[in-house]
């Protein structure tokens, strides 16, 4: 009987440390991405819905979920905030893994789904430190940690200035990209958008990053799409890639 017992014991202990490696292997992805996405008053309720149908538009993008299946682990990870007032910046999806056309539709059903925050100003820089704070809460075992900034306006009212939020998310390893929604013609310094030139200067940082224009509500899902595919796939845009579409 003892005998029987030890097997057992033995069996179980066997399974569960086989079941254990398999449910962390599940677990590594090849990137865990923070959409954080304005949701300040300076967007209406239909510009925002914009916003939020272009991002389950981007997510289950054929060329987005074949960039996703190309990855070591055919898997990333997603969680999407809203942000706006100093502060205020609010999780309204959580973690979810997305590695077929099954999980990129329950990503974008839940961002769709999701009520809008409560936002005011262009905090930035807060926004940045909740998604660093995400990371540490992450599930999963990625191997690069990315964080997606979209807005239509520089930073302005943060309690930590985008660009100080920017430098400490950069030490700890983390590559913050940005997506400009440009509104005007404003051209900046270098002959970008001006607005794509400031989220060059304040907020984007780390390995391989960047900021991509949308040249209108309109054209956000194709910026974001455009922006996926390079930050999963952890290309580096050529140089001399313009980014920055021209201004209609």
């Amino acid at each position: 009987m003892h005998g029987i017992r030890f097997a057992l014991a033995l069996a179980c202990t066997i399974w569960s440390g086989a079941a254990l490696a398999q449910d962390v292997n599940r677990q590594r992805v090849d990137v865990a991405l923070v959409l954080t996405v304005d949701a300040s008053g300076s967007i209406d309720t239909p510009e925002f819905q914009l916003q939020k149908e272009g991002i389950a538009g981007a997510v289950a993008d054929p060329e987005v979920l074949s960039t996703i299946r190309s990855g070591r682990n055919g898997r990333i990870a997603i969680a999407y905030v809203e942000w706006g007032a100093p502060g205020g910046a609010q999780l309204m999806v959580d973690w979810m893994l997305v590695e077929d056309a099954v999980s990129a539709a329950a990503f974008g059903n839940a961002v769709l789904q999701a009520p809008r925050s409560i936002q005011s100003y262009n905090a930035i820089g807060d926004a940045i430190d909740l998604a660093v704070r995400l990371f540490d809460v992450c599930p999963c075992q990625p191997t690069r940690r990315i964080i997606d900034v979209s807005g239509d306006n520089p930073d302005n009212r943060s309690h930590h200035p985008a660009p100080l939020a920017r430098d400490m998310a950069v030490a700890a390893g983390i590559t913050i990209n940005a997506l400009a929604i440009v509104q005007d013609g404003r051209l900046g310094a270098e002959g970008k958008p001006w607005l794509v030139e400031t989220y060059e200067r304040t907020v984007i940082g780390g390995f391989a990053a960047f900021a991509i224009a949308a040249n209108s509500r309109a054209d956000f899902a194709r910026a974001l799409r455009e922006k996926m595919v390079l930050e999963i796939s952890g290309i580096a845009p050529e140089p001399h890639q313009d980014l920055a579409a021209e201004i209609d």
